[in-house]
Order: C-alpha cells, then structure tokens, then sequence
C-alpha cells in the first residue's frame, strides 16, 4: 500500500505529541477547524513531532480546556467525539456551552462544509469522500460501531483489507533495522481473542513512549502479510484512556457516548476519527431540519424526532438509543420512496386508458386452439391477470418476472394478440439486436400462418411481424416503418431503433419490455409517447426479484410470477472448476467434446471482447472485498487457443457485441443450424438465446460475473430433452467471497434464492438504480432484505397519507424530503415502465 495511511498518522500524531516531544506544553487556543484540516493533510513528519501549528486565518475558533502538564500525552479520553483525533491540548469538556448555546450562527443542511470546518477540510471531505455541505456529512452515517471489548474477532481479517480496529497493546520492541540506518519500532495488539497483530513504525521510536502496554486505542490500515505474520505497517492510530479515575472514567463514558465508536466509511487521506471530528464540529451548532415525518406517523409508529435521531447515530448514549435513531431514519428513506411510488400509482389510476378486451373468436383463440401443447398452470394464470388489466379502461402496469425458461416470452405473445385483436398493435422493446432477432424469428414461428397475414399462404384471421432495428437497410427500413404506420404489422418486435423519430404507429395499445433493466427512462418514456392515449405496459425479466424489491422498486407495479417450467425442460448441473485443481479444467474440455461427438452443442463464454482496445469488460467491477487482479479473458484471445488447443478440429464460431449485425445474424443462424459446434461468446447470449441442441456452457473467469448473470447465462443450456451441464471456472482461491459465490450459484437452480444471495452482497443504491442515474444514492441505512416489514409498513402509511392528499399540500417538509431522497431522475426510474 502506498504510506497515505502512515503519512496521515505522522501529521496527526506529531500534532498530539507535540508538548510531550518538547517536554513543554503548547498553547491550547487554536482553532477547531484548523485541527481538523491537520487532520486530513498528507505530510511526512520527521523522526521527532514539529510544533503544533496556529490557527489557519479566517477559521472558527473554539473554548478549549486547558493544556495538561508537559510530559503527559493527551488522549482522546478528553474529547467529545468518539473518533476525534487528538491534538496538543485541546479537549472540549462535556456540558460546555456549544457555539449554538453562545447565539453562533446556527449551521443547517445546506451550510457549506468551509464555513463550519475551514476550506482545507472542506477541500479534503469534497475530493476524498464528496460531501459539500453540512447535510451531507450529517447523513455520512457510521458503517458501524465499536464498543470497547466487542470488536471483530482479528482472527477473521483478511490479508490485503483496509480495516479500522479496536485492540490493546500487548508488547513492543525496538531494534536497528538491518539494512539502511535508523530503528524498528514494532508493537503488537490484540483484542482478547487470542489473535495478534503487528504494528510497525519506522524511525519513530518516540511513539514507544504512547504506545504503552495495556493501552486500548483505534488503529487503522491495511492488512498485510510479512514472513507468515500478519500485520499493519505505519498503521494510524488514536489511543483511548485506560487509566482514568473514577470520576475522569464517568466522564470518558460520556465522551465516547457509552463506549459505542462510531466507525465511518472513511477514505486513507480522511480516516473515521477525522470524520467523527469534523461531525462534532456540525453538530455543536447543527439546527435539524423541519420534520418530515407527519406527527401521526410518528405517533403511530412510535418514532422520535429528527433532530434526536441525527444525533443519536453519531453519538449514541446506548444500544438502545442508537436503534431507536436508526430506525426512525430507515422510516424517513422508506417512507419518501413509498409515498413516491404511492403517488404515482394514484396518477397511473386516474389516467385515461383504452380497453383492449379479449374476443372470442380472433387470432388470439386462433392460437391457443394450434398449441401444441398445454399451458402450465402459471401462464394460465397469468394471462388470465393480464388479460383482465387489458380488459379495463386504465392502463395496465404489471412486471411479469419468471425462471429462466418459465414461457415469459409466450405469456407475451398472447397479451399482444388480444390487442391486435382489439384493433391495436404491440410492441416489444428487446435490449440487443441478437434477442430482437431471436424474438420476431420465434413469435413469427410460433404463429405460424396467424403471422403471415396478406401473404398467399397467410391466414386472413391474421397479422404480421414486424422486425425494426438499427441495421435494416434503407428498402427494408421504409418497408417495416411502412406496415408500422398502417397498422399492417400487429406485432413489432425492435431495438431501440424503434424509438427513433419517424417510427410512427397506426394504434400502439401494449408496450412490452424485455429485460426491463437493461433500459433507461427516457427510452421507455419515448416508446410509451408514440402512443395517442396512454398504452398498457407489461414489464419482463428473467432475474427473479426478491418480495421486498418488488414492493420498493417496482411499488407501483402489479407484479404476476412464473415459477414453473415448461414440460419436457431438463435439469441443468452446476460445478466449479477450481484453481487448485487444473486436471478438472482439462476434464471440463473433454467433456465439451463428448457432448459434441453425441451431437449436442456449446457454449464458452468470456468477460470481455479483447482486441486493440481491450476496453470492454462485461463481467462486473471486482467487489470491494476482492483485490487487484490480472485484466479479464477474452474471447478474441480464447478462441484461437481452444481452436489450437483443447478442441482442436471442432467447429468455433464466434459472438460478441461488436460484430456487424449481418455478421451476428449469421453466427447465429449457423449455430441454431448446428453448423457450429462451440459458440465462444459474451454475455450478448445472456438472454433470449435459444438452440436446445446445446447441453454445456463453460463460463471462464466465472467469478467475474454477478450471481444473476450467472443465473441468465446457465439457462440457455438444458432447454431441450438432453441434460444440461454448466461449469463454472474461476481462479478465485478457496473461501474467498468470490468463490463463495460461485459455490451458491452451483447449489441450487432456483432463481429466487439467488436473487436474494445477490441483494445481500449488492449496494442497496444498485437495486434501487443508482448505478443507473449516475448519483449516489440516497437509501443509507434501509435494507431491503432486513427490513421488510418496515417497508411494508412505510406502504400501508405511505397508501393512506397519499389517497387522503395526494399532493403533500398539508406536509410541506415531506413533500420538501421526498424531492431530496428520491429526486426526479430517480422517481421515474422507480416507475420501471
């Protein structure tokens, strides 16, 4: 690691000993805000601490306590604040009249953090962690909280993680280092569990005079491994009191709040105590904003006010007071997203629709009449649910999520055709040209001559089938967009080539959505506004959505599961092929040409593309727990390998997203021939893709990908009679997270324990679509997998304040909080349709 962490310390550490480096105390009147930005500036400190610096011009200064005698080192049992990093002299005892108490401007969330904290810690707080104002650090709320002998076991530290610690010093030792001049002061801590750590520091040896045995402090860094020992090298560190009376330790008590330490996502330039400093700085003159909670809320739900809670998050008095303000702030981000979702489904409901009812006797019962096979249960019964939303007045929102392989794509094709029944036409919005071309070719044969209306062997009863993409040349172009516009085509089928200008429709009555999280909310909107009244939406995906998901993200939605398979779908086996064992990766080929030889055929697919840019990666980022590692295979870089290699002499096409669209429509069409044996490809097979004859996928750098994607990618083999098979190879290492992962996604088929796997290891802010609208998100504290039962409640509440004033005219400050939490971009993402 680079020596941010060490450097920190040395700046923060030489201001805190600087009366004992002397053996003269310094003056204790510098300005709080001047302490702070020490804090967070990155030098260098000689062997021995320089002097504590004056106050920067212009900064707030502070009382302070007085400077004790030199010779002691001050601690940070004299400050506040948990994590407060001590300086020379400076304390500020508990009861003291605050700034706020002494009629100071008071500070408010929109306070920019430079008129409270100074400009260099300011800066600092802006580039390392982007918080600007006062609210926004108010709400950078502690990842988690130490107590005093209730820490993390060391024992569970992994080598290469930045942690922040609670140990005590067990033992240290000095010696010369061996190879250039100056000592080695080493210290080893420990937090009762058995487990060590070394601590060491180089041509520092005065902190041996802190460093005490026994000595409780905070110590952070990064974990490393040295000669088979763990330990963290130039660590920070902020020591806590262990030798304090009686009436010194009731006093400390309430210093650190109950021994609870606040521990804050931190970056290496701005550890927590710097944070915890700079939060107690705000909060001495912090005014809370209006509550937005309405009192009979709070008053049902037995809340606090907002003022307590956001004091009690950073300096909890107890257990139970740090509960009661969490939870009431889980409330407040539940609470602005469900009347959000509320509201709008009070909108979608007053909206003018156009009823699309079923016929008795049209293309629809056509159909079902030439099945050639029943219906499951569940796509009976979904199609009942759609068919009766088709059949009202109001526009149709529902979200059909289903297995892999569970018939969505047909529950789809008969909503369509009682549209197209009704004298309406359909369109279906597919993410990629391969499953835009997969879905016209499938619905066009599934219909068969229903589909060929016009044409000599055409039914009249019938329709057409419309394909609109970005690679239609200019005849084939105007002859699509001709049929779109008179209503010739019942039925398109299109990229987002159909939201282009000039793709009109005759009567649009049903949008439906492929893969609803592959689209952004202008791309829905712009397809929903070629409509002349507002058209029925049927939302798709294959990724199962865990209950609480669909109440929060798709809250204003119907929501109709299927989760059976059709009959005759063969199971899939899953099995990791590890790094220490590399004779199963060599069984694992031999097993792609056994299938072969049976005349079944393959998949292997890569991360990333690989060329002369080498820049797309369609696996996901490596998780924060997870370290630095080689660039992901590609499949330009595989394919020739496994051609030369391992399968020599089979068939290998290969399938990415760069290809010309003539050229993936021609890879496909001689895999589905089975004139390919193995398809070397990216995940632009994840969906929709669907050739029975194949039997086995090889996913390399399996680890790679998300618990979903692996999910997707595994159903497009086993989709025929034959038994499917899907190895997982990975060079993750045994009891990584990664690896973990992977073991789950073997385990089992069924995608909604999955998906409840993924949202425990994914960012709440992903679900909720941070990722998607480029902004930080805002759910801090809610868990959409712990807390259900809040989030049903802030529903039911949220249902019965909207329906009683749908506009928020008597809450102004909610309606002022929900237009923060879930701003514009964020609310029309949660409307998913």
């Amino acid at each position: 690691m680079t020596d941010g962490w060490s450097e920190m310390t040395d700046a923060t550490m030489a201001t805190a000993t600087a009366g004992q480096a002397t053996g003269k105390g310094r003056a204790a009147d510098k300005a709080q805000s001047a302490d702070i930005a020490e804090s967070a500036d990155i030098a260098r400190a000689p062997e021995e601490p320089p002097a504590a610096e004056k106050a920067q011009p212009g900064e707030k200064t502070r009382a302070t306590k007085k400077t004790p005698a030199a010779g002691k080192t001050p601690t940070a049992e004299k400050t506040r604040t948990a994590g407060k990093t001590p300086t020379a002299g400076k304390t500020t005892t508990a009861g003291k009249a605050t700034a706020a108490d002494q009629g100071a401007t008071p500070t408010t969330v929109d306070t920019p953090l430079r008129k409270v904290l100074g400009d260099r810690t300011a800066k600092a707080l802006a580039d390392h962690l982007d918080l600007h104002t006062a609210g926004d650090l108010i709400y950078h709320f502690p990842r988690r909280y130490d107590e005093r002998g209730e820490h993390t076991d060391l024992r569970e530290l992994q080598i290469g993680e930045q942690v922040t610690i609670l140990a005590q010093v067990k033992n240290r030792t000095v010696r010369p280092m061996r190879q250039r001049r100056g000592t080695m002061l080493e210290i080893t801590i420990g937090d009762g569990s058995g487990a060590t750590l070394t601590c060491t520091f180089f041509n520092q040896a005065w902190r041996e005079r802190e460093l005490t045995t026994g000595r409780w402090g905070l110590f952070a860094g990064k974990v490393t491994d040295f000669r088979g020992k763990r330990q963290l090298n130039g660590p920070a560190y902020q020591l806590l009191r262990a030798d304090a009376t009686q009436d010194e330790a009731a006093e400390e008590i309430e210093e650190f709040a109950g021994a609870l330490i606040p521990v804050y996502p931190a970056a290496a330039a701005v550890p927590t105590w710097t944070i915890a400093k700079c939060v107690r700085t705000v909060l001495d003159t912090f005014r809370a904003p209006d509550d937005p909670l309405p009192g009979t809320v709070r008053a049902n739900r037995n809340l606090i006010g907002i003022g307590k809670a956001l004091h009690e998050i950073h300096r909890p008095t107890s257990q139970e007071d740090l509960y009661r303000a969490k939870h009431r702030l889980k409330w407040d981000e539940a609470f602005a997203v469900q009347v959000t979702l509320a509201q709008r489904r009070a909108r979608a409901a007053a909206d003018p629709g156009r009823a699309r009812p079923r016929r008795p006797d049209g293309i629809l019962a056509a159909f079902d009449a030439a099945l050639p096979y029943e219906l499951t249960e569940g796509q009976a019964r979904v199609g009942e649910e759609i068919a009766a939303d088709l059949g009202a007045a109001h526009p149709m929102h529902r979200l059909l999520q289903g297995e892999v392989g569970s018939g969505k794509t047909l529950v789809a094709v008969r909503a369509m055709l009682q549209v197209v029944d009704a004298g309406g036409q359909a369109a279906l919005l597919a993410p990629t040209e391969v499953l835009a071309t997969q879905h016209q070719r499938s619905i066009s044969a599934q219909l068969g001559a229903l589909g060929r209306a016009g044409e000599l062997d055409g039914d009249p009863r019938g329709t057409q089938v419309t394909l609109v993409t970005g690679s239609l040349g200019a005849k084939g172009r105007r002859a699509a967009l001709a049929k779109v516009a008179d209503g010739t085509a019942g039925i398109v089928v299109g990229t987002h080539a159909l939201l282009y200008e000039g793709v009109d429709f005759h009567d649009l009555g049903l949008v439906v959505v492929d893969e609803q999280h592959r689209f952004g909310v202008e791309q829905r909107d712009a397809l929903r506004a070629k409509a002349a009244t507002p058209p029925h939406v049927l939302v798709m995906t294959a990724t199962p959505i865990p209950r609480t998901v669909a109440m929060t993200v798709y809250g204003d939605l119907e929501t109709s599961t299927l989760s059976q398979l059709p009959r005759g779908r063969s199971p899939i086996a899953s099995h990791v092929v590890p790094p220490e064992r590399p004779d199963f990766l060599a069984r694992a080929w031999e097993r792609v040409k056994e299938e072969v030889k049976k005349g079944h055929q393959a998949y292997v697919v890569c991360p990333r593309i690989g060329d002369a840019d080498g820049a797309e990666d369609d696996g996901e980022p490596p998780k924060d727990d997870e370290p630095s590692r080689r660039p992901p295979l590609a499949v330009l870089e595989v394919a020739p390998i496994l051609e030369e290699g391992p399968l020599h002499g089979l068939r290998i096409g290969v399938l990415h997203g760069r290809l010309p669209a003539e050229e993936k429509d021609a890879v496909m069409r001689r895999f589905a021939a089975a004139e390919l044996d193995v398809l070397v490809a990216t995940t632009v097979i994840e969906v929709g893709v669907d050739v029975p004859n194949s039997t086995v996928m090889i996913i390399m750098d399996a680890d790679r990908f998300g618990v979903s994607q692996l999910h997707q990618l595994r159903g497009r083999v086993g989709r025929g009679s034959a038994p499917g098979v899907c190895l997982l190879v990975s060079e993750a290492p045994e009891g990584t997270p990664a690896r973990e992962r992977l073991a789950a996604v073997a385990s089992t088929t069924d995608g909604f324990k999955l998906a409840e796997l993924d949202l425990e290891q994914r960012r709440e802010g992903d679900v909720l679509g941070a990722s998607q609208s480029g902004k930080h998100s805002h759910l801090r504290l809610l868990s959409l997998l712990r807390d259900s039962n809040l989030i049903r409640d802030a529903r039911a509440e949220a249902a019965e304040l909207v329906g009683d004033d749908p506009d928020l005219t008597r809450y102004p400050a909610l309606a002022a909080s929900v237009a923060a939490l879930v701003d514009e971009d964020r609310a029309e993402y949660l409307e998913k349709g």
